[in-house]
């Protein structure tokens, strides 16, 4: 089983985005026995939150439940027990890199390199913007889950 984490700094916009985005096309492509995803916070002020309501009234739009998961702040042994930490922006992946053991540190990286064509290779903060901030983070959560699973694929194709 591959496990994915999904890291943004209140868990509450981006890394939820993605991590339901992503629950959406493993169930799709009947991956849940072998995807497993999960987000979290490099900051805990959100912990126990539900994702913002214009998150989750602009992914419930689009056919994504985001009502289920709650905030959460990353802790030592996401970085262990997960075989991606996929960082929303260069400030969640720069404090993911001092945060976590060396010996774990290849597992991170930015979320948006797996889809090189996009825009922009950053996940941006929609928190202070309006509505169509939340849009514009779903368009690159669903360019770049697309573009992880297919490097997923890729990989274990290339591993069999």
């Amino acid at each position: 089983m591959k496990r994915i984490l999904f890291v943004c700094s209140g868990n509450i916009c981006r890394s939820p985005t993605a991590e339901g985005v992503a629950r959406n096309f493993i169930e799709a492509a009947g991956l849940g026995d072998e995807i497993e995803v999960d987000s979290a916070g490099t900051q805990g002020y959100h912990a126990g939150e539900g994702p913002d309501p214009r998150s989750a009234r602009a992914a419930a739009q689009r056919g994504y439940d985001l009502t289920t998961l709650r905030a959460r702040k990353i802790e030592l042994r996401d970085y262990q027990e997960f075989d991606l930490l996929l960082a929303m922006d260069r400030r969640h992946l720069e404090f993911m890199m001092r945060d976590c053991p060396e010996v774990y540190r290849h597992k991170i990286g930015l979320f948006m390199q797996f889809a090189p064509s996009a825009e922009h290779d950053e996940v941006p903060d929609p928190f202070y913007g309006g509505l169509k901030g939340f849009e514009y983070v779903l368009d690159q959560c669903e360019e770049g889950v697309k573009a992880l699973l297919a490097a997923l694929a890729a990989t274990a194709d290339h591993d069999n």
